[in-house]
């Protein structure tokens, strides 16, 4: 029996670890209801434990420790970048605390994953599942991210560059900034003082020797203060990575108690554990619930992306299961429920062949009719969910419908479709069903009725800006025959300013108050409008390209298809500085005309 005094400690371990999870955040359960579940676990089975880094990751991949640390089908792909995984190195260093990591002890039959040595953007996970097993395992629910950013540190690579650490780093610095520096190298690149950290971890020498190894490195002689900032980091590293047990974990026993942590109670700890979590999304938290009663989930999912994104697109996971949703008639918002009662789960297993196609079909017809062949083109994905569930449900009038690119370009360019949607979306779907077609007019009476403007104006067009949202739409509506879908994605076409920003910078007026000429003539306004903006290829923009030449060199001997396509007001006295604003005017005229089918007002 435990002492009372141990169950108060337990409740406050308990409680700490709620609060580490951070399901105390922007979660629908109440927190004493979630904290009562915690305390039934820990009388059943849950417990802490602690290791130190360096052990740590020799367990992960690894059966002969209780049968390994893996990662279960539920969890996400690792999103970290060599930043954060520096970052988190830091910390370390600077004995940050790193929270505690939720594992579960099982020996049910669970589709796993190992984790990633040798990490590169072209990897997929399935290349990484594991056989299943009914032995012991130990699979990490919560803080994949951190073992996996230590893993890569420690044991592997980050696109082919190892971590290494600059030994001489370490002076005072405020707490946001970075005190112990990291950085991802091309080993055969890489020269004192950095050094390959994983070396320095795994390193059996006693630090005095490692350090003096490590300060023979150096090209040039080391002064005392140095080599005693060395010594220091070596025992630092020696005691955060390989002494100290700073890697704590909350293991939920499902070997001793089965019955306790089931894998349907396990799903539901993940998506409890994760629902405050910021970065996790809830399409993440739902496809945890989908993966758990489906077997090829991952593999359907990665490939349907992987040929949906082949051209240019960024269609994401998060858009895929609202899709299924709205198709399947459940409603475009996310809720956990939908999921968790079995129906919707095991209709999307069976109907998911004829919902990608569905998908699939809508992302050809934007590709094809609407010259939106990139994601920048796309500022909102949304808009598509109504065409696909048309598409879904009525595959015989898709191929007859009238006018579906004036829906999308209007809806685009608009912003129909803009914060939340959900409502609209089911208000879209449902009159499809009713009248059994896709009636532009009528989907844009729905999309007046909910209160969203569809009406496009000389202002919408020229309203667009350097950098706004819709300008590479306009653009690629513009420019139909550009390359939006370049091999390389460093070569993506490039919005770049006519008048060059460091031109009309330096025209200046007087400044009222003191008579002195120091006050900017063109604000950022004047400078970035869409008629002081083209678009040109990487390779005309860059080192030899236009740059900062003015206009009336750069257009200077380029042929009429040149200016035609560009919108080049063809006088040359335009192209002068001090008739600027004339040439916007002229220029906006000119765009004005090329747009002048989407002006005219929608019945």
């Amino acid at each position: 029996m435990r002492s009372q005094q141990s169950w108060q400690k337990l409740q406050i371990d308990c409680v700490s670890f709620v609060t580490r999870s951070r399901i105390m955040k922007r979660h629908h359960w109440e927190n004493r209801d979630v904290v009562s579940v915690i305390i039934q676990g820990l009388r059943a089975g849950m417990r802490n434990q602690k290791e130190t880094i360096r052990k740590m990751v020799t367990y992960l991949n690894n059966e002969e420790k209780d049968g390994g640390f893996w990662l279960p089908n539920i969890q996400r792909p690792f999103v970290w970048s060599e930043d954060q995984i520096e970052r988190l190195f830091d910390s370390i260093m600077r004995e940050y605390p790193i929270s505690t990591l939720l594992i579960w002890r099982t020996k049910s039959p669970v589709r796993r994953r190992k984790f990633i040595d040798n990490y590169k953007y072209s990897l997929k996970l399935t290349d990484f599942h594991v056989p299943e097993d009914s032995k012991v395992k130990l699979l990490v629910l919560d803080g994949q991210q951190r073992l996996q950013s230590l893993f890569i540190g420690l044991k592997g690579s980050y696109e082919k560059k190892e971590l290494f650490f600059d030994i001489l780093s370490g002076d005072l610095v405020a707490p946001e900034d970075i005190r112990y520096r990291f950085r991802f190298f091309d080993p055969n690149t890489a020269k004192f003082p950095w050094v390959k950290f994983k070396a320095v971890v795994f390193s059996n020498e006693l630090f005095g020797r490692l350090a003096r190894s490590i300060a023979n490195g150096a090209e040039e002689p080391l002064s005392d203060g140095q080599h005693d900032r060395i010594e220091d980091n070596v025992a630092r590293i020696v005691k955060q990575f390989c002494t100290d047990e700073i890697i704590v974990y909350q293991e939920l026993d499902g070997v001793d108690n089965p019955k306790t942590y089931r894998e349907d109670d396990v799903v539901e700890i993940f998506i409890r554990a994760n629902a405050g979590g910021t970065k996790l999304g809830k399409s993440d938290l739902l496809f945890s619930l989908l993966t758990a009663s489906w077997e090829d989930a991952d593999e359907n999912l990665e490939g349907l992306l992987e040929e949906l994104n082949r051209t240019g697109y960024d269609f994401t996971r998060d858009f895929i299961l609202k899709s299924c949703l709205s198709v399947l008639d459940r409603g475009a918002r996310y809720e956990v429920s939908k999921f968790r009662d079995g129906v919707t789960r095991e209709e999307i297993v069976e109907k998911w062949n004829a919902i990608a196609d569905a998908i699939k079909a809508v992302k050809d017809f934007v590709y094809g009719k609407t010259f939106l062949r990139s994601d920048q083109a796309l500022p909102s994905y949304l808009s598509l969910i109504p065409l696909i569930y048309f598409r879904y449900h009525f595959p015989q009038q898709w191929k007859d419908a009238q006018d579906l690119d004036t829906y999308l370009l209007r809806s685009l360019i608009t912003g129909a479709f803009s914060g939340t949607p959900d409502n609209l979306i089911d208000k879209c779907t449902r009159h499809i069903t009713e009248i059994g077609d896709f009636e532009v007019r009528q989907i844009f009476d729905l999309i007046r009725a909910d209160g969203r403007n569809l009406d496009i104006t000389a202002d919408t067009i020229l309203s667009q800006h350097y950098g706004s949202k819709n300008i590479h739409l306009i653009f690629n509506l513009w420019y139909k025959d550009f390359n939006y879908q370049p091999a390389y994605e460093g070569s993506l076409p490039q919005v770049d300013h006519i008048f060059p920003q460091s031109l009309l910078r330096s025209v200046k007026v007087a400044n009222p108050e003191t008579g002195r000429h120091n006050i900017l003539r063109y604000k950022w306004q004047e400078r970035d409008r869409i008629a002081n903006c083209m678009l040109l290829t990487a390779e005309e923009n860059g080192a030899g390209g236009k740059r900062d030449i003015p206009p009336e060199i750069w257009f200077k001997d380029k042929p009429d298809s040149y200016l035609k396509m560009h919108l080049i007001p063809k006088n040359p006295e335009l192209w002068k500085l001090e008739n600027f604003e004339a040439f916007i005017k002229a220029r906006e005229t000119l765009i004005i005309e090329k747009f002048q089918h989407m002006i005219q007002a929608t019945e």
